[in-house]
C-alpha cells in the first residue's frame, strides 16, 4: 500500500527586506538551516513515515516591500544552481523526504527578471519539479514573456507534474488556489497531490483561500497539502497577520488536520495514494474528473479573455511596480467596456 505522512510545516518567515545584499544572503541561508533543524526534529517526533514536507510561500526571504525588481533580484532571488538550492537539497537528503518549497529565483534566459517558483526536491537531492507562478499581482511571470518562455522551455514547463515513489505531485503557488483553472490544468497532467505554499491571512471565519482549498480538493479529487507562515517578521506589518491555518485536505474535501497559530508541526496527516486511485477509477456521480466536459468551456474562455499576454515582451526590460497596476486597470476598462462587470 502506498501510504505515508505529509507535513505542512508552519514555520515563521524572517524576511530580508531590511538587510543589505550580503546580509540578506547570509540571512536566507540561516533561515534554510532553521527549516532543516525543524524538519529533522519533526521527523524525530512524528516518525520516519513523514515523506513529504511542504514549506510556506517565500519562507526564506519574505516578499518585496518597496524594492525595485532589480533590487529584489539581487537581494533575494535564488540562483538555480546556487547555495540556497544546495542547502534545501541537503535537507531533503538528510531527512529522506520530498521537500516542497516556494521562493524567488533568477533565470539566465531572462536576466533582467526573476520568477516565483514552487519546487520539489527528492530524497536524492534532485529538483524533480519546478513550477513558475503564472498569476501574480506584482511580480513577473511566464505569462508576461509567453512566447519567449515557450521558446526557452516548451509547454511541458507550464504545468509540470513529478511522477514519484510517493505519488504524482503538482504545485500551486499562494493565491493561485483561487483560480480553479490552475489546479485543473495541473491535475490534467496527472497530479494526485497538490502542494500549496502560501502566506496568507488566517481567521476563525472561512477565508477565500480556505474555501477554495476545499473546492480544489473536491473538484479535482486530489489531496491538498497547504503550508502557511507561522508569523511574518522583519517587515512593518504585525507579525501575526499571516499566521496559522496550515492544513491537509483529502480528495473528498475533508480536512484531515489543521494547525493553529504560531510555528507548528500539527498539520500532519496520512496520504493514501492507493485509496485516491481507487476513488478516481470508481464510476458514479462523485467522479467529477471523468464527468468534466472541458470542451464546453474552451470556446467561452477563448472569446472572453481580456488579459494582456506577453506584456513584458522578451523579458529584457525591468518592470516598474506601477506596470502591474496599470495593466490591471486596462483590463478592468476592457471588461467594463464589454459590459462584463
Amino acid at each position: 500500500m502506498m501510504a505515508y505522512n505529509a507535513l505542512a510545516l508552519q514555520t515563521a518567515c524572517h524576511s530580508v527586506n531590511r538587510l543589505g545584499i550580503n546580509e540578506a544572503r547570509a540571512g536566507i541561508l540561516a533561515n534554510i538551516s532553521r527549516f532543516g533543524a525543524q524538519i529533522a526534529g519533526a521527523r524525530k517526533f512524528l516518525g520516519a513515515d513523514v515523506r513529504l514536507v511542504v514549506l510556506p510561500e517565500y519562507a526564506a526571504t519574505g516578499f518585496p516591500w518597496g524594492e525595485s525588481a532589480s533590487e529584489w533580484r539581487a537581494k533575494a532571488a535564488f540562483d538555480a544552481k546556487g547555495a540556497e538550492y544546495d542547502a534545501l537539497a541537503r535537507i531533503a537528503v538528510e531527512s529522506n523526504i520530498f521537500l516542497a518549497s516556494n521562493q524567488y529565483e533568477t533565470d539566465p534566459a531572462f536576466p533582467e527578471l526573476y520568477f516565483q517558483a514552487s519546487t520539489i526536491i527528492s530524497p536524492s537531492g534532485e529538483i524533480v519539479l519546478r513550477y513558475r507562478r503564472l498569476i501574480s499581482m506584482f511580480a513577473p511571470s511566464p505569462f508576461d514573456v509567453w512566447d519567449a518562455y515557450l521558446d526557452a522551455y516548451g509547454e511541458a514547463a507550464i504545468f509540470p507534474v513529478a511522477d514519484t515513489e510517493i505519488g504524482r505531485l503538482g504545485a500551486i503557488a499562494s493565491e493561485e488556489i483561487l483560480y480553479p483553472e490552475i489546479a485543473r490544468c495541473v491535475v490534467n497532467q496527472g497530479a494526485e497531490i497538490l502542494v500549496h505554499s502560501t502566506s496568507e491571512v488566517s481567521s476563525p471565519n472561512p477565508t477565500p483561500k480556505s474555501i477554495t482549498r476545499n473546492a480544489r480538493a473536491v473538484e479535482n479529487m486530489a489531496y491538498v497539502v497547504s503550508a502557511n507562515s507561522g508569523g511574518l517578521f522583519g517587515i512593518d506589518i504585525p507579525a501575526n497577520c499571516t499566521d496559522g491555518g496550515s492544513e491537509i485536505i483529502d480528495f473528498k474535501g475533508i480536512v484531515l488536520s489543521r494547525a493553529g497559530p504560531g510555528e507548528s508541526i500539527n498539520a500532519v496527516s496520512e496520504i493514501n495514494v492507493d485509496s485516491l486511485r481507487r476513488y478516481r477509477r470508481r464510476p458514479g456521480m462523485g467522479n467529477l474528473l471523468s464527468r468534466h466536459p472541458m470542451e464546453l468551456w474552451a470556446h467561452m474562455y477563448a472569446s472572453r479573455s481580456r488579459a494582456e499576454i506577453g506584456g513584458l515582451g522578451d523579458g529584457h526590460q525591468v518592470p516598474s511596480r506601477d506596470h502591474y497596476v496599470k495593466r490591471q486597470q486596462r483590463v478592468i476598462e476592457k471588461l467594463d467596456k464589454a459590459g462584463l462587470i
